[in-house]
């Protein structure tokens, strides 16, 4: 595995350019922060991508869990204006509105959250 400093500058480094993909890379930084945080009271750093992907969900038993139970950031509007281009921010009214017919908020976090993870592992690993 990757040392944290080496994550975190690759994190830093890329050049998203839609919102959403730019909201995932903010999700990947919290979650490698909160990694940093458990690697440091287990005194070691995770085995496997099994074991980094349960220290990243901190745990909870899904991305869905982790989202609803408040482990990152719990009001519609944070939400919406982390993941939603400025068109699209608007169009739900700054977070009042459900972001499509089949979704909460929560659920859309739930996604980014699942993806900052997988972008998490595959740099470290």
């Amino acid at each position: 595995m990757k040392a944290y400093n080496e994550i975190k500058k690759e994190l830093e480094a890329r050049k998203d350019r839609s919102a959403w993909s730019k909201g995932v890379t903010i999700y990947a930084l919290e979650l490698l922060e909160e990694y940093q945080e458990r690697a440091a009271y287990e005194g070691r750093e995770a085995a496997d991508r099994a074991e980094f992907k349960a220290w990243l969900l901190n745990g909870a038993d899904s991305w869905e869990s982790y989202s609803y139970g408040g482990s990152s950031l719990i009001y519609n509007g944070d939400i919406a204006e982390r993941l939603c281009c400025p068109s699209e921010y608007k169009r739900t009214r700054e977070g009042e509105r459900r972001p499509n017919s089949r979704e909460e908020w929560l659920d859309v976090q739930a996604r980014a959250l699942y993806q900052a993870a997988c972008r998490l592992s595959r740099i470290a690993f």
